[in-house]
């Protein structure tokens, strides 16, 4: 069966929706010839294979996810791999890359890292570091919004945790792209897997400065946390293990924060009558944040690897191979979610969402990103009025088929 458009297309990737509705109506289990991948569409199979890790399982090298390669063949992930080893601490499959037992000791450790009264105590700074975004550009009457408030907030949130300040952010940033480098299909030759893999070393000598620090003098801050005794029989982290842990906090709770404070805010000016309704009731924060995820779910998709020979959806899948779980097809399902394509912030079974998995491997720092998105909101609406995108922009999405990011968004407003 044909299918047209390929997710390696810049603008297919750009606006999948429509090649998901074409994958989910003629072949919602898809081959991806140029990968080998088998994309998965439909929500019922997501959800079926986020609560089955037994048969779909989360364990994966790096490079099986990275399908670029040299010209003489190698793959373009193992190049990172083997230089990432060389220059810092080589990657080892922690939390969302293992499966139980391991999983079951690694996300006790972080559930204790990131419990609910660790993420109330950060309240209080992220609704100062929002407020202060805010005043950066209240009284200009217009800024770009991913560069001064999206990013930086969720970055400054993160990046004190790792003992940086808000003038590192930039540094941060570069940490973070380089990480996500090979999910997101930037490796495109040698050189560039190695630069990206000694960008991530950097970040990692960071962090093991930190963690050595707060082994001397721990505090009451995530990265004590992590390295404090455990107290339930489990072994402490090695540094490997505390390097790969951080990559998908980093990972995880920067980039794809950052890009759901983007298109959330493009969405409230896509849908003014959302927004009014927004101002008029702030109890709809919560759902308001719920229904971003779905409609612009910012992880597009992430992989399995199947333990066995199966068969899902009518389609015969060997044991071995990829399956990519497209979460972004899954929220734009109509059996779930009527009218997918609308906006609606009163939408009852917002909080369905895929968008932060299900199951054993649920994202760890949900409710942290959910908060974000809230407190971040509240300064927003509390503190502009009249907002606007600026004249003439037409919205440009970053390369890669792995996040749903926003390159910029200008915007006017009045001070309120």
């Amino acid at each position: 069966m044909e299918i047209t458009g390929t997710l390696l297309d810049a603008q297919t990737a750009a606006c999948p929706f429509a090649h998901y509705d074409e994958l989910r109506e003629k072949a919602p289990v898809y081959l991806m010839p140029e990968t080998g991948f088998y994309l998965i569409t439909r929500y019922d199979d997501l959800r079926d294979i986020v609560a089955d890790p037994q048969t779909f399982s989360n364990s994966i090298e790096m490079h099986a996810q990275a399908g670029e390669r040299t010209s003489d063949g190698r793959n373009l992930g193992e190049v990172y791999a083997e230089r990432l080893a060389e220059v810092g601490w080589g990657r080892v499959r922690t939390l969302h890359r293992t499966d139980a037992p391991e999983h079951t000791r690694y996300r006790r450790l972080m559930n204790r890292a990131l419990a609910p009264g660790m993420v109330r105590r950060m309240m209080p700074d992220v609704e100062r570091i929002a407020s202060e975004l805010v005043d950066g550009f209240a009284d200009r009457g217009s800024c770009e919004f991913i560069g001064e408030f999206a990013f930086p907030l969720p970055g400054q949130v993160i990046a004190h945790l790792i003992g940086m300040d808000d003038a590192d952010i930039t540094t941060f940033k570069r940490w973070a792209d380089a990480m996500l480098a090979p999910a997101q299909g930037l490796l495109v030759d040698e050189e560039s897997a190695r630069h990206f893999a000694e960008v991530e070393a950097e970040a990692q000598h960071h962090m093991a400065a930190v963690f050595e620090e707060r082994r001397r003098s721990p505090g009451d801050d995530l990265m004590s946390a992590m390295i404090a005794p455990p107290d339930d029989g489990d072994e402490p982290f090695t540094m490997h293990e505390l390097m790969d842990l951080m990559n998908q906090l980093i990972t995880g709770g920067y980039t794809t924060t950052a890009d759901a404070i983007g298109n959330g805010m493009l969405l409230l000016l896509e849908n003014p009558n959302q927004m009014a309704l927004l101002r008029s009731d702030p109890s709809l924060l919560q759902n308001f944040a719920h229904e971003v995820m779905r409609h612009s779910t910012s992880v597009q998709g992430l992989f399995r690897r199947t333990t066995r020979d199966v068969t899902l959806g009518g389609v015969d899948i060997p044991k071995d191979s990829i399956l990519h779980i497209r979460y972004g097809a899954a929220n734009r399902d109509p059996e779930m979610f009527p009218e997918p394509e609308a906006f609606d912030i009163t939408r009852e079974n917002a909080s369905k969402n895929l968008a932060f998995s299900r199951g054993p491997h649920f994202c760890v720092g949900q409710p942290l990103a959910i908060q974000e998105l809230i407190v971040g909101f509240g300064a927003v609406l509390d503190r502009l009025d009249d907002i606007s995108l600026a004249a003439d922009f037409v919205p440009q999405r970053a390369p890669g088929f792995f996040l749903y990011s926003l390159t910029s968004l200008p915007i006017t407003f009045r001070k309120s």
